[in-house]
């Protein structure tokens, strides 16, 4: 089917991705762990620990701290410090990046989207970002938080309703994961499970209705909440528990090919004509159910892996790291292409864009 790309078309400008300097191999967290947490867990839970980082899946993950030690004395007060530090930090780099390819300034800038899920404060994240990167006071702001490891889809459909409202400006879509502040070493699986493929990092991309860039064809989200407590955080004694269900791949593989036939269909489009796959990785059992489900081959998910072996699961920027490598490696004009996430809810959201 040809789409006919209208005037008010949104189209993301840039991608700009960070992660902190620090950062450790599977192979040196397993040291941490047996080094200082041996008279902490039960034989279980050190087998999980070992089968989850000899996993040739991940290599290594990024981390805003100095050295994993200072994971060991961190209460709840110093975990949403280093939080609140970190997502201003590392944004505010992704933001900088991302206006500076694109080639425009922070004067430019009339709108920020901001999503989150590993720590909450409030004002949110973009009043800080107001203030560090100099954004004008009047310019539309958003903090999205609870879509977990989806949220960058969301937040990119928030954008994009945004520029619809203020043609001829600019937008900042920007998500931010601090995952090592809701560390915590107990013997229940899916912490375990967690502390072992989640990282640190942020993205931000820059959109415009200048017809340049990728285009935001269309996007779509499904809820389902009677899986909720398949994927979701908890509180407990005052910190953020990932709670993690052993189904997970397959939910997520259903829901994802479910939401991306409805909206191929949508556009007369079959997963043929798909040129490109942006999904975010999750972990290899969630990678193989979407290889299945959506029946792709494993080279048209080699970014989607890529990304996972270099940086681990970041969370909700992580779907934006794969589109931004995709896109470096470079894509042709008219390429179709698909970016899927997922996460808390539970939740299936997916993109439709055009090259």
């Amino acid at each position: 089917m040809k789409i006919k790309e209208k005037k008010d078309s949104v189209h993301i400008a840039s991608i700009a991705t960070v992660v902190p300097s620090f950062s450790a191999s599977q192979q040196e967290a397993e040291m941490f762990v047996n080094k200082n947490y041996k008279d902490k867990l039960n034989s279980r839970a050190f087998s999980i620990l070992h089968r989850a980082l000899n996993h040739s899946s991940i290599q290594k993950r990024h981390y805003n701290l100095d050295n994993l030690e200072i994971l060991l004395n961190e209460n709840a007060d110093a975990k949403i410090k280093r939080f609140t530090n970190s997502s201003i930090e590392l944004s505010s780099k992704a933001i900088k990046e991302a206006l500076l390819k694109a080639g425009v300034s922070v004067q430019d800038v009339t709108g920020l989207v901001v999503n989150t899920c590993t720590g909450y404060i409030c004002p949110g994240i973009s009043t800080y970002l107001i203030e560090n990167l100099g954004l004008g006071h009047d310019i539309q702001t958003y903090d999205l938080v609870g879509s977990g490891c989806g949220g960058a889809i969301p937040n990119l459909t928030v954008a994009e309703a945004l520029l619809r409202e203020l043609p001829d400006n600019i937008v900042l879509s920007v998500s931010v994961e601090i995952c090592s502040s809701t560390f915590q070493m107990t013997n229940d699986p899916s912490q375990l499970i967690s502390d072992c493929i989640f990282g640190d990092g942020a993205s931000a991309a820059v959109l415009w209705n200048r017809p340049e860039g990728i285009q935001l064809v269309a996007s779509k989200s499904n809820y389902i909440p009677e899986y909720r407590e398949d994927i979701r955080f908890i509180h407990k004694d005052g910190q953020l528990h990932n709670q993690l269900s052993s189904r997970l791949p397959s939910l997520t593989g259903k829901a994802a090919n479910e939401l991306i036939e409805n909206i191929l269909e949508k556009y007369e489009l079959e997963k043929e004509d798909i040129n490109h796959w942006a999904f975010h990785p999750g972990g290899e059992n969630v990678i193989n159910s979407l290889r299945d489900e959506v029946s792709l081959s494993d080279e048209q998910l080699r970014h989607t892996r890529s990304v996972l072996s270099k940086y681990g699961n970041m969370s909700s920027p992580t779907v934006m790291f794969v589109l931004k490598e995709i896109l470096d490696k470079g894509v042709n004009p008219g390429d179709w292409l698909v970016a899927a996430s997922y996460g808390a809810g539970f939740s299936a959201h997916a993109y439709l864009l055009r090259a």
